[in-house]
């Protein structure tokens, strides 16, 4: 998003919310962009990487999965 388009987003919050509104978003914003931050900077473990591999592996062999033509498709719509 720009930054003309985030002052604006900022100069309608402050006209209509009361402070404690305020607060209560920005701390809600706060504690989401902290949890964001944290998944992207999570390394993970070979226990977690195999897991998901198993997962991925048992959805692939139940026929849980999209062909190349399904997924074209998809991002078109």
């Amino acid at each position: 998003m720009s930054t003309a388009a985030l002052s604006g987003l900022l100069d309608y919050l402050y006209g209509t919310l009361s402070p404690n509104s305020m607060r209560w978003v920005g701390e809600h914003l706060i504690e989401h962009a902290k949890e964001e931050e944290a998944k992207r900077a999570h390394p993970f473990t070979m226990d977690e990487i195999d897991a998901m591999l198993d997962e991925a592996e048992a959805a692939f062999e139940a026929g849980d999965y999209l062909t190349n033509d399904e997924v074209f498709l998809h991002n078109r719509k």
